[in-house]
């Protein structure tokens, strides 16, 4: 990974991170926000790989864990947006990425990277399970999560992809 390659990429998860902690909560539709670090490491997986997309997702989980209004035990994101940048970069090894594909991506990895928070609070006791919230809430909040990142993901995503594509290195043709 080149030093470039990691600023642009450190650039975008930070943009993402301030746009979600201080815009969107102006706009959260039953508490939920869209993930914006979750869409950016998406495109990275499917512009770099599984690898670059696991070491940029943990960093931006990580980034997610403290940022302020942070109320959970920190490293739950950081391992769900590893987990997405993982499950995402292996899509990107098997099929060429169309629209179609970009969007179930999102939408899969939406799903995986919300559960995958979700459950782990409920397992750390992070989360209020009283009657208010069963696992039908859970569920509700999940969806939510998706729908929010499916909608967000032709404004981000190409955007997110074009910038780590034009900083691929030229490659040798012999």
């Amino acid at each position: 990974m080149t030093w470039l390659r990691a600023a642009a990429a450190g650039a975008l998860v930070v943009v993402a991170l301030l746009l979600q902690v201080s815009v969107f909560p102006h706009i959260a539709w039953e508490g939920v926000v869209p993930n914006l670090a979750l869409l950016v490491v998406v495109g990275a997986a499917l512009t770099r790989g599984p690898q670059f997309a696991m070491t940029l997702g943990f960093a931006a989980g990580v980034l997610l864990d403290l940022a302020p209004p942070a109320d959970h035990t920190a490293g739950r994101w950081a391992l769900a947006l590893l987990l997405v940048g993982y499950v995402a970069g292996r899509v990107r090894q098997d099929l060429r990425p169309g629209a179609g594909s970009v969007v179930a991506t999102v939408a899969a990895s939406s799903f995986l990277g919300t559960s995958v928070f979700a459950l782990s609070g409920l397992v750390l006791g992070d989360l209020d399970v009283g009657p208010a919230i069963g696992s039908g809430g859970l569920l509700q909040v999940v969806a939510i999560a998706v729908v929010w990142d499916v909608l967000l993901t032709p404004f981000v995503l190409p955007l997110v992809m074009r910038v780590l594509e034009r900083l691929e290195p030229a490659t040798a043709t012999v």
